[in-house]
This record gives C-alpha cells, structure tokens and sequence, in this order.
C-alpha cells in the first residue's frame, strides 16, 4: 500500500474514534438531546409548510382576488414561521447547554489527567503546545458540539423533509430540482478528503506556533536583557508563516465548498423553472397545465433554492468537523497519555516518618544510556542537615527530584524510615517533605494565600507565624496592604529576595519532617541571607534537612556534606572533615573565601 494511502488511513482511524468518543461524553444527557430532537424535527416541518402555504395563497386566493382568504392563510403563514422561530430558540438553547455541560467535563478531565503526569512529562512537552490543546483544541470541541453537530442534524432533517414534501407536490419537478446534486456532491466529496489533513496540519502548526509565542513571552526580561529582540521577532515570524500557510490551504478548500454548494440552489432553480415552464405550457391546450400551476412552481423554486442552503451547511459543518475532529483527537491523545510514574496497586501510605533517608547504590538518567547519577550511596539520620555542594550541573538538584520522587530511579533505592518511596503512595511521601526551591513561584493571588498555599486549613495567626520564622513579617507590614497586597504575576511587584522569603514561609506552615532547601538563599543578599540563616536555624530543628548550595557558608554547620562531581559522591564529612582532605571542597571554599579569614 502506498504510504499516502497508509497515513491516509491511520487519520481515518483516528478520526472515527475521536468522534466516537465525544459521542460517549453525550449518553449522560440523552433525554435532553431527544427532547431537542423533537424541537428540530417540528421546526422543520413548520419551515417547510410555509412555502407550500405560499403556493397555496398564489393559486387559491391571489389570482381569484379571496382577499378574506388571503388575510386568513397569512396569518397562519405568520404563526407557522413565529411557531418554527420559537422551536429554534428552544433546541438551541438546550443543545448549547449540553455543549457547555460536555465541555466543563472534558476540560475537568484535561486539568485532573495534566496533574498526574509526572515531571518527565513536562520535560519533554512544550508549554505552549499543552496550552492550544487546552485551549485552541477543546474550543474547536465545543464548536463541534454546541454548532456544528446541531447543524448537521438540523440540515440532513431538512433535506428529508424537503425531499418528502416535494415529492408529494410533484416528482417530475423533484427530479429536476435534483439533477445537479450528484455533480455538486462529487466535487464536494473530492474536497472533503483534502480538507481533514489540512486543517489537522494546521492545528498541529498552531500548537507550534503557541509554544513559541509562550517561550519567548515567558522569556522577554532575557530577550530584552540579551538584545534578542530581532531574533524573537524571526523565530516568531517563521511560525507565524508556516501557520499562515496551512492555514491558507485549509481555509481555501472551505471556500471553495461553499460556492459550490450555494451554486446549487440557482442550478435546481433553473432546472424547476426551465421543466416547469415547458410543463405548463405544453399542458396549456388541454388546459390542466400538466398538473402544473403557477403557485406549484413558486412553491418549488422556494423549495429548490432550501434545497442549496442544508447541503451548504452540511458541506461547510463538515470540513469544521474536520478541523474539531483534528483537536479532538490532539485532546484524547493528552487525555490518554500515560503516567510513567503510578503508585504500585495497594501501595500503603507512608506513615508518619522520623527523617531517616537512605540511598542506596541509586543510578538515574533522564534519557536511557545518559546517567546523571552514578553509586549514590548515603545515610541522613533524623534532625540531621544534610549539604549538597558541588559544580552546576554536578546532579545534586536531581537528588532531590530522586527524594521527592519527581522520577524513579533507574537502579537502587531510596529508603524514608526503611520503607522504599516507590512502594507506598506517592502523595503520603511529599506530604511529609517541604522544598524551597531556587526558582520560586508566586501565585497571582495576596501574600496571605500564597503562603497559606503550604497548608491550605492554616489560620491567619499560623500564616504570620510562619512568616515571623522565615523573618517575612517586617516587609510584609510594610506593603499597602500587608498580608492582603496583591502579588501580580511571578511575584514580580517584588523583589527576589522577598519572594524567596514568602516561599521560606511557605515551607514553614507545612511543618514538614524532611526539608529540602534547593539554593534558597541564593537570590539574596548577605543581610538578608544572614537573616534567612537564623531562621533557618530553627525551621530546621528536629527535622532532616538537605540544603543545596553554592555559597558554603549556608552549609559550614551541616552535619555531614556531600561534594557531588560528575554525578558521584566525591568526598563526604564535616566543613572540617573536609577542608582536612584538601580536595574539591578546600579548592571551593579558597575559591570563596580568600582572605575573609
């Protein structure tokens, strides 16, 4: 098989079962959507009696002069079409509110699946092409459900209803109505096949298009700092292009169907005019016109140009059918991505813990055959700091994803209290740990929730004392509004040090048995970490701590220090211990601290 015609077919596959599937997400609500289904069916039928209600005012009341039969059949005229309008209204209303009920459970289910996946996950998915699929990709969802799904229905019930009442009006007429749709239809369904790969590429272009517009944005202090702006705008442009491009083809496919299918109604109009006419003319001598009378082919051009707007629907529905089903399918596939990192089934929760954290001859890579981390092998007893010192880029914060259980290990085993992290639940673990990490992240929320975010049942007394302890109470009075000054977005109404402050505090209302202190004193300045080091002194107290750290002074009292090179433990001991050995850790802490002493 050609491979055209392969890929051709795995896009069908996944189409039909991307469609299939948001079938499903309607069963919940079947009783409304028949009930909207009756509402469609007696619109219609109200739609399609008023052409005929037409013809019949032309020949039984206009010609003969009936002025009190033509007031009559008007205003059932008007009641016929105020019937069909309210109808409408009605089914629309409904179909909009499954729609929105459908869209609030799938968006549920994409937020719920995201907070599963692991940190992997993340590491290898562009932001910005998460963010379209959330956003760009369950739109084009709710497109389908809320509009497009209701417009077929609607324009296929049309179609039979039309077909069955001029039938009964007349079949010759019918016929000519119908003569040009199967040419019309064939160009359409040639179309048709184009448009779906289109409009997928152009999703899949879009989702590009969003990761570098997110980068770039989430990045614009570097840029600007770096003078990169040109090279924002090309890499920006070069997107932008490719997208336009796809888009382009796709959206001229979608142009074309449409002329076509509205063409439609002139060629049945023609059509019913042209055999019409001849009908009544050659029918004039026996004076019954061929069952042909005027109102009848009034009627029937109504009907021939209704004929044109339900396919054109259909046609222009399907190819944004197309474009929904390409999102649909870029959802389930995040939907059913699967977590690399589950908790075993029947896993216990980890009790509450001591602090006694073994590793054990741990090896870790992020990509298979590229190992960050190689015979990791350390003991930290309870209430003990534990320093991890070393180059950046050494994987002393991939020790700390280890023990957070960010990823499992390759090899090896991490132990809290004898019990293996990967052996118990994954949530009972880090609800026991609090990290500070070196980037800290603010919420666009007030100080209070921010730090509150620890531990969310926290009183407001309990929030300002674990801002007292991370010595944050001082600066926070000192805002506008203190505890409730809003932080705008990543915190950047204030300084680095003050956010890392807040997340100091943050870590402390956790009241965590282990602690994990990942630079956290490295976006500060001397006072304010001699500050942040008192505090420290007793948020660490009785709890096991691990504190990564380039500036030594922030680990000099650790009860045992780990200097990470490569990957491995190259030295270990006390700040003593180790000065003694005269390695590594002597060259660091000269390198520092020449002269101080």
């Amino acid at each position: 098989m050609p491979p055209g015609m392969a890929e051709r077919g795995t896009r069908d596959a996944s189409t039909g079962t991307s469609f299939r599937r948001l079938l499903s997400y309607l069963q919940p609500h079947r009783p409304t959507l028949i009930l909207s289904g009756l509402l469609v069916v007696g619109a219609s039928m109200l739609n399609l009696l008023g052409p005929w209600l037409q013809g019949v005012a032309i020949d039984e009341f206009i010609i003969v002069g009936d002025r009190a039969g033509l007031r009559n059949i008007v205003i059932v005229l008007t009641l016929t079409y105020l019937g069909a309008w309210v109808m409408g209204m009605a089914y629309g209303r409904m179909v909009a509110a499954v729609a929105q009920r459908v869209m609030a459970d799938l968006r549920r289910e994409l937020f719920a699946k995201l907070q599963t996946l692991s940190m992997r996950f993340f590491d290898r998915t562009r932001t910005g092409d998460l963010m379209s699929r959330v956003t760009n990709d369950v739109d084009a969802v709710d497109q389908l459900l809320s509009q497009n799904l209701l417009s077929l229905v609607v324009s296929a019930l049309q179609i039979v209803s039309l077909l069955t009442i001029m039938v009964v009006l007349d079949w010759r007429l019918t016929l000519a109505a119908l003569a040009p749709v199967p040419l019309v239809l064939f160009g359409v369904g040639r179309l048709g096949k184009m448009t779906g790969p289109a409009f997928g590429a152009y999703q899949r272009d879009l989702g590009r298009l969003n990761s570098v517009a997110q980068e770039r944005l989430g990045g614009q202090r570097a840029v600007i700092a770096l003078n990169r702006q040109d090279q924002a705008r090309t890499e920006f442009a070069e997107a932008n292009e490719a997208t336009r491009a796809k888009g382009i083809t796709a959206q001229t496919l979608t142009s074309i169907i449409f002329p076509l299918m509205f063409g439609l109604g002139n060629l049945s109009t023609v059509a019913v005019v042209g055999v019409g006419g001849w009908l009544a003319v050659t029918g004039s001598d026996s004076g019954d016109g061929n069952g042909v009378t005027i109102g009848l082919i009034a009627s029937f051009v109504t009907y021939a140009n209704r004929l044109g707007q339900p396919l054109g629907r259909i046609a222009g529905t399907i190819t944004s059918v197309f474009a929904a089903l390409a999102g649909a399918t870029r959802v389930f596939e995040l939907l059913d991505e699967k977590p690399d990192m589950t908790d075993e089934p029947g896993a216990p929760l980890l009790a509450p813990v001591d602090g006694r954290v073994v590793f054990d001859d741990v090896d870790f890579s992020y990509t298979p055959n590229e190992p960050i981390l190689t015979d990791i092998d350390f003991a930290a007893e309870p209430g003990q700091v534990i320093g991890l010192v070393g180059p950046t880029g050494a994987g002393k914060s991939t020790i700390i994803n280890v023990l957070n259980r960010f990823y499992d290990i390759d090899s090896g085993s991490v132990n809290v209290d004898g019990a293996d992290i990967r052996l118990v639940q994954v949530d009972s673990l880090r609800g026991q740990l609090g990290i500070v990490l070196q980037r800290t992240f603010l919420f666009t929320d007030t100080v209070r929730a921010n730090i509150r975010f620890g531990r969310l049942d926290a009183t407001n007394a309990e929030v300002e004392a674990a801002a007292r302890l991370a010595n944050a109470d001082h600066f926070i009075r000192a805002l506008p509004l203190g505890y409730d000054e809003p932080i705008s977005e990543g915190g950047n109404n204030l300084s680095s040090g003050q956010r890392q402050l807040i997340a100091i505090a943050r870590a402390a209302l956790a009241n965590p048995r282990l602690l994990v202190l990942d630079e956290a004193t490295s976006s500060v300045d001397t006072r304010t970490e001699r500050d942040i080091q008192t505090a420290l002194i007793s948020l660490m107290e009785d709890r096991t701590s691990f504190v990564i750290a380039h500036r030594l002074s922030t680990v000099r009292d650790a009860d045992q220090i780990l200097v990470i090179q490569d990957g491995r433990i190259s030295e270990r001991g006390t700040h003593d211990e180790l000065r003694r050995l005269d390695g590594f850790y002597e060259q660091l802490y000269t390198a520092q601290f020449r002269g101080q002493e």
